[in-house]
């Protein structure tokens, strides 16, 4: 667990929060997560268990497990990015300028 503080210690709170709530969108897959921030998804399960609540985890891990979305490996071949084509472009998490 000291490894998850140390890494939720280098991320500030709204990389966090962002973090928590790509976690917990169907559609965004950890190599997603991984592309913006660098967190692996055996580092998302840590911060997630660190966040949340007991029972809110095990309900998210629950969620997510063998889910084709979240993993890359298991997703339709034909889904090939991870935002949705009415959303606005998007660089590294930052929001572009309207």
């Amino acid at each position: 667990m000291a490894k998850a503080k140390e890494l939720i210690e280098d991320l500030d709170e709204r990389s966090i929060d962002r973090i928590i709530e790509m976690a917990w969108e169907d559609r965004t897959p950890f190599s997603a997560i991984e592309f913006q921030f660098g967190v692996s998804e055996s580092e998302v399960i840590k911060i997630m268990r660190d966040q949340m609540k007991a029972s809110s985890f095990r309900m998210w891990r629950a969620r997510v497990q063998d889910r084709p979305t979240k993993h890359s490996a298991l997703r339709d071949p034909e889904m090939d990015r991870f935002k949705c084509n009415r959303q606005r472009a998007i660089s590294h998490n930052k929001i572009s300028k309207r």
